[in-house]
């Protein structure tokens, strides 16, 4: 059970209200739209930089809406930016291989959050998103920008190669199309972005909420156990040969056959009505 909406901006832990001191915030039955969580990046003053922070909090908010009743996650961010990647400041200030390699070890481990739960997340981008930040964009299952928004793997122009994210922006984009990105750090508009994948919709800045919330409302619509199952079975068969992909994807489809949602949307399509999923 996901826990109370109360509150329209609770901390990543779930319960009171936010302040200025969270990293991230949580809001229940957004837009209006029962079993919408928005998950929105609280730094704006630091380009909502991926600090250890920001990481932990993000991480403990995807977890524990993961495990709830709800329908679908927007990932969204508070100011200009929606995200500028690490936090280079923090990178700088303890030059640690161990530091390092957990902090890394720790982003990973929240992109994989993202795969891995149940419920598709939606990237809703109002501004640039670089680095690890365009890695986010990429591992969201949906993004939905806003015509201004940017994208650019920069890390190259500071000498650090984005490999990370070239783990998710490879998997999203064309080959050549991602090795330019990541090769040159330059950056790409909401257009090009959606011409190569990166993103699903580009709209105006103030039409952005209005088509995140009806892309929302429509996957809500859709029986949650056959999303769940979808999404699982989607990412794992990219990581198949073929015949192992329709190995998994057999046996997926026949447990989603005989689950009494499809069973009623099957008869529901045979008596030529609106499927009770209640029912």
């Amino acid at each position: 059970m996901q826990p109370s909406a109360t509150s329209p901006s609770a901390s990543a832990s779930g319960s009171g209200s936010g302040s200025a001191s969270d990293a991230v915030l949580i809001d229940y039955d957004a837009y209006g739209i029962a079993g919408v969580v928005r998950i929105t990046l609280n730094r704006p003053d630091a380009f909502n930089a991926l600090s250890e922070t920001l990481i932990a909090q993000l991480q403990a908010a995807l977890s524990t809406v993961a495990q709830s009743d709800a329908r679908v996650v927007v990932l969204a961010a508070h100011g200009r930016a929606y995200c500028a990647g690490h936090d280079l400041k923090e990178l700088r200030a303890t030059p640690s291989l161990e530091f390092y390699q957990t902090l890394f070890g720790r982003c990973s481990a929240l992109m994989m959050t993202i795969q891995r739960m149940p419920q598709p997340v939606i990237a809703r981008v109002q501004g640039i998103a670089t680095a690890a930040g365009c890695q986010l964009v990429a591992m969201c299952d949906l993004a939905v920008a806003a015509d201004t928004a940017r994208f650019a793997t920069s890390g190259i122009h500071y000498g650090l190669f984005c490999s990370t994210p070239a783990v998710s922006l490879s998997r999203n984009i064309p080959r050549k199309a991602a090795f330019e990105m990541l090769m040159t750090g330059d950056f790409i508009d909401a257009a090009k972005a959606r011409e190569l994948g990166l993103i699903n919709h580009m709209t105006p800045l103030d039409a952005l909420d209005t088509d995140v919330a009806a892309l929302a409302k429509r996957i809500c619509e859709k029986p949650a156990a056959a999303v769940a199952m979808g999404k699982s079975l989607f990412y794992r068969q990219l990581e198949m040969g073929i015949e192992a992909a329709y190995q998994a994807a057999g046996q997926t489809i026949a447990c989603n056959a005989i689950d009494p949602v499809a069973q009623e949307g099957m008869q529901a399509f045979i008596d030529k009505r609106t499927p009770n999923w209640r029912a």
